[in-house]
């Protein structure tokens, strides 16, 4: 299966840890991804959460996701509305719970995608991106085809429900 997504990059830089995606003193507030949304990045881009769009694809450095192993950081990002992000790596517990919660994290060279450029990704067993204002499609990690069916399914649990004899 083929899943196409076209989004808006917004751009930040490397070694953004969970709590820069969201105060983990939030999370004693709300677990609710609608309520979670609005504090989006507050500490490093107090503006982000209010300006967030539909569509709009998160594209980093390096080490996306460091930090606290705490999977709202992930929560909030889904519940923004935001299906992909892009980074040149990704720490190995937050790329776990973006499978897990259905957010697909995409490991690929951001260096040449800038801020509010159009994104085309197609994801299969192969993962393209084309990026405007960059002649040639950018090559992405591919995605296992079994964390591919977890993420096509929604996450986990919904993937799981469907699943009943995995």
């Amino acid at each position: 299966m083929t899943t196409s997504i076209n989004g808006i990059a917004r751009r930040f830089g490397d070694n953004v840890n969970t709590d820069y995606i969201i105060s983990s003193r939030r999370k004693r507030e709300s677990l609710d991804p609608a309520v979670l949304k609005q504090y989006l990045f507050e500490t490093i881009a107090p503006e982000f959460a209010a300006s967030i769009g539909a569509g709009d694809i998160l594209v980093a450095g390096k080490n996306f996701g460091c930090g606290s192993a705490m999977e709202v950081a992930v929560t909030a990002v889904v519940g923004a509305g935001i299906k992909v992000v892009l980074a040149q790596s990704f720490a190995r517990t937050y790329f776990r719970n973006a499978v897990n919660n259905g957010l697909y994290p995409i490991e690929c060279d951001t260096s040449r995608i800038a801020e509010g450029a159009a994104l085309h990704i197609e994801m299969g067993t192969h993962v393209m991106i084309r990026c405007d204002g960059v002649a040639e499609p950018l090559q992405a990690a591919p995605i296992a085809q079994d964390m591919l069916a977890i993420l096509d399914a929604g996450g986990l649990v919904p993937y799981l429900l469907r699943h009943p004899n995995f």
